[in-house]
C-alpha cells in the first residue's frame, strides 16, 4: 500500500468516524462544509483524494483539525512522527512545499516556543495541568525526551506530541547543539 493509499484510507475512516460522532448526516455535513454530498460519499468510500481546500473545509465543519482527519492511527501517550512520515500537503516543481509535521486538537491556549540545548544540558519540567499537550519539532541535533521516566530519542527532522500532565525532561546527550520548536496547548479555563 502506497503512502497515498494509506492517506486515502485514513481520511475515509476518520471522516466517517467524526461525521458519525458529531451526528451529521451526509447532507448536513455537505451543507456545513460547502462541498457536495457526492464528494463526501467518495471520500468516505476512499474513491478520491480531495484537495487541501476541501479537506480543510470538512475539518472545519466537523470542528476538528486537519491532522485529526489525516492521522493514520491514534498512538500512545507519546507519538513520534519520523521525517519521512510528515504529510506533504502540496509541492511545486520549483521546490516549494508545505508539510504537516504534527498536530493536535487545541481546546485552549496555544503557545509556541523556540528551544536550544547545548551538549550535555537538560531542562526538567513538573507536570502541567491535565489535558495539556506539547508538540515538538527538532530542527538540529537530537532531543532525548523523557516522559514519566520513559526515554524517547527524537532526531533532527522528526516531530513528536505528548501529554504533558506527567513529569517530563528535555535532554541533549549529543555533541552538537539541539534546536527545536515547541508548541504547548493548555485546556481552556486553566
Amino acid at each position: 500500500m502506497t503512502d497515498l493509499d494509506q492517506l486515502t484510507q485514513s481520511l475515509a475512516r476518520n471522516l466517517k468516524h467524526w461525521r458519525t460522532d458529531r451526528g451529521y448526516t451526509l447532507d448536513a455535513l455537505a451543507a456545513r462544509a460547502g462541498v457536495s454530498r457526492g464528494m463526501i460519499i467518495q471520500i468516505e468510500q476512499a474513491r478520491t483524494n480531495p484537495s487541501v481546500g476541501t479537506t480543510v473545509k470538512i475539518a472545519d465543519a466537523l470542528g476538528v483539525s486537519i491532522t485529526t482527519l489525516l492521522e493514520y492511527d491514534r498512538g500512545p501517550q507519546v507519538r513520534i512522527v519520523a521525517p519521512g512520515e510528515a504529510v506533504r500537503m502540496w509541492s511545486t516543481e520549483a521546490g516549494s512545499h508545505t508539510s504537516l509535521l504534527v498536530g493536535t486538537e487545541a481546546p485552549g491556549p496555544f503557545e509556541m516556543w523556540d528551544w536550544r540545548l547545548m551538549p550535555g544540558e537538560r531542562s526538567e519540567s513538573d507536570p502541567h495541568p491535565a489535558g495539556t499537550t506539547e508538540l515538538i519539532h527538532v530542527r538540529r541535533g537530537e532531543l532525548v525526551l523523557v516522559v514519566d521516566g520513559d526515554e524517547h530519542a527524537i532526531p533532527a527532522g522528526a516531530s513528536a506530541t505528548f501529554e504533558a500532565s506527567a513529569a517530563h525532561e528535555y535532554r541533549n546527550d549529543g555533541e552538537e547543539v539541539m534546536e527545536m520548536t515547541m508548541a504547548v496547548v493548555v485546556p481552556s479555563g486553566r
